[in-house]
């Protein structure tokens, strides 16, 4: 089985938990796991503009994925920043890029879900997966989100992301904070589990 994990992160925060979701998938047994990222839109000197050219040497490593690498596994996890209350515009590009697979139904009866970052704790972090979930809809996945079986979600003792749509991290109005080991733990709990759905339909 094989799954991957494919990202866009201005600052970081949605590449710690792109890795955190993937060292959950790799707990499933016999699941090879891949991470990438999507290509980058915004030219170098907006890049250095809003502070992001350093940040992002840091997963410069990270090989970048192409629309036609999707068919080739049994699970998908999505990351992205929220931008307004949906996908940022570097994820939606490449999305908009993948009309092909939707024209043959290349990715019908795939598992999938999304992981966001956000600066402010209410700052759509719902809406942004919901409105991924629908473009995954279209490609005809099976949608996974991360159930109150992860309990730390039910917590309200400290300021956490995590929702039973979809892991998640509040990372600040300045990109100062960076995801808490409780919303690591929710994006390791929804990369395991997904990994486990996808190997149980692909048993059936």
């Amino acid at each position: 089985m094989k799954t991957l994990v494919v990202f866009y992160s201005t600052y970081g925060h949605v590449w710690t938990l792109a890795e955190a979701v993937a060292e959950g998938a790799r707990q499933i047994e016999n699941n090879e796991v891949v991470v990438k990222r999507v290509p980058e839109t915004l030219p170098t000197e907006i890049l250095d503009k809003i502070g992001a050219t350093d940040a992002q040497k840091a997963f410069a490593h990270v090989p970048v994925v192409t629309p036609a690498e999707l068919v080739e596994y049994d699970a998908i996890l999505f990351g992205t920043p929220t931008r307004y209350g949906n996908l940022c515009g570097q994820m939606q590009a490449f999305m908009d890029s993948t009309g092909s697979l939707w024209a043959t139904g290349a990715l019908v009866g795939k598992v999938g879900g999304a992981f966001v970052s956000t600066a402010t704790q209410h700052g759509g972090q719902e809406e942004t997966i919901r409105a991924f979930h629908t473009e995954l809809l279209h490609h005809g996945f099976v949608i996974v989100g991360l159930p109150y079986a992860w309990q730390g979600q039910m917590g309200h003792t400290e300021v956490t992301g995590g929702t039973p749509y979809g892991a998640s991290t509040v990372a600040g109005g300045q990109g100062e904070r960076q995801p808490s080991a409780n919303e690591l733990e929710g994006a390791r709990f929804q990369g395991r589990h997904t990994a486990e759905i996808a190997r149980k339909l692909a048993l059936k």
